[in-house]
């Protein structure tokens, strides 16, 4: 597949960036990827190859600068969520593996963002935000998924600095990053409360990242096996046990940008499956003039934007709320509403896009086949969909 090819004059919708959730800088910020989007031209066949290329243009272009802030060479002050909405969205709308890149770069950073030292953040967040390096994000083992507390990576003190055993998995980057934020027990007994993360490059010895996993649509993934890795005292991020808080306020950071990623796909779909009925003929008229049809795209619609709203709203509140922002219950609520409903909904958005295509839709290369496969892991990264209903519905009896 080779991103952004697609029928003459199909661009992402624009006007949900009028919305009250952003600002004149969003406005700008959409625009300008927008008509930078529609110039890209990657092939994607083979995946890692590819993901280099797109963290090299996105790096080249200045839009791995909203994934670090300004005074590590970022764009902006602070991390911005409706930024990285924004960002994700319209890449995923042309290509999922574009969004891939972009959003691993932020997560794979995140942590150094929040707790860093001077020198980590110095050596680390310049480079991820012109492309020179590659960043990962290692939280989950074999046996512990959603169960973040339940890991068994562990981290000693040793020599001066940290020994590092165990294995991780499911890493996105694996194998393709320069250095992965590791998350490892320092206190074995103490749950959640006896993790801390640690910076490793990848040619730390003891690591080993060939394991490669192959999934139903391509991305590097891989699992990462420590022995004895080394790394020295400077490799911890903030403090000691302090790490299962930090990678909570890193997805915390990125939940949102998950569903703007899943709208970006959903969008795309909508748009192929408009372009589809109004030239697909049947039974001596188009396929957008059943009514059938027309009641299915409306459904599709409605599903988006609902998607929408509580995406923005989390976003925003993130941003700008005094009282609901960054590290609130509600604003946990809010994007746990975001990531499920947005998730859920394109899933069934494109579902019905590939229906609608009929035979042809389920034709390998189809720009909806594509998608069909894309959207299913979004469901389950970052906080599957039932972890999001629980999330949801303890804060609703805490009310």
């Amino acid at each position: 597949m080779v991103a952004f090819d697609r029928p003459h004059g199909m661009t992402p919708p624009q006007a949900q960036w009028e919305l009250p959730f952003f600002n004149q800088h969003h406005h700008t910020l959409a625009l300008g990827l927008a008509d930078w989007a529609g110039a890209q031209r990657v092939d994607e066949s083979d995946d890692r190859r590819a993901c280099r290329e797109w963290v090299h243009k996105l790096g080249e272009a200045g839009w791995l600068r909203y994934c670090v802030p300004a005074a590590h060479g970022g764009a902006l002050d602070k991390l911005d969520s409706r930024a990285l909405v924004i960002l994700r969205e319209t890449l995923a709308f042309h290509s999922p593996l574009a969004d891939f890149a972009f959003a691993m770069q932020g997560l794979g950073s995140g942590s150094i963002t929040l707790g860093g030292s001077d020198a980590q953040r110095e050596q680390r967040l310049r480079a991820v935000a012109n492309g020179a390096q590659i960043a990962a994000f290692a939280l989950s083992e074999p046996e512990a998924g959603s169960d973040v507390a339940g890991m068994k990576t562990s981290a000693r003190q040793a020599d001066g600095g940290w020994v590092l055993d165990g294995s991780k998995t499911w890493i996105s980057n694996g194998g393709l990053a320069d250095f992965y934020v590791v998350f490892a027990k320092t206190t074995p007994d103490a749950g959640a409360r006896g993790i801390s993360a640690f910076v490793v490059p990848a040619d730390a010895p003891g690591l080993d990242t060939s394991e490669h996993i192959d999934v139903m649509a391509p991305h590097p993934l891989a699992t990462l096996k420590f022995t004895n890795c080394r790394v020295g005292a400077d490799a911890l991020v903030g403090t000691v046990d302090g790490g299962f808080k930090l990678a909570m306020q890193t997805l915390d950071i990125f939940r949102a940008s998950v569903a703007a990623a899943a709208l970006g796909m959903a969008r795309r779909a909508f748009a192929e499956a408009v372009a589809h009925a109004r030239q697909r003929k049947m039974f001596g008229q188009h396929l957008a003039d059943f009514q059938l049809t027309q009641a299915r795209l409306g459904e599709m619609s409605a599903l988006i934007d609902a998607a929408a709203m509580l995406t923005y709203r989390a976003a925003w509140m993130r941003d700008e709320s005094p009282t609901q922002g960054a590290g609130t219950p509600a604003y946990t609520a809010a994007a746990a509403a975001a990531k499920l409903t947005a998730t859920e909904n394109a899933q069934r958005v494109i579902d019905m896009a590939v229906q609608m295509f009929g035979g042809r839709g389920v034709r390998v290369g189809e720009v909806v086949e594509h998608l069909y496969r894309d959207i299913r892991s979004l469901r389950i990264y970052e906080g599957a969909s039932e972890v999001q209903l629980l999330i949801l519905g303890k804060a609703a009896l805490k009310t």
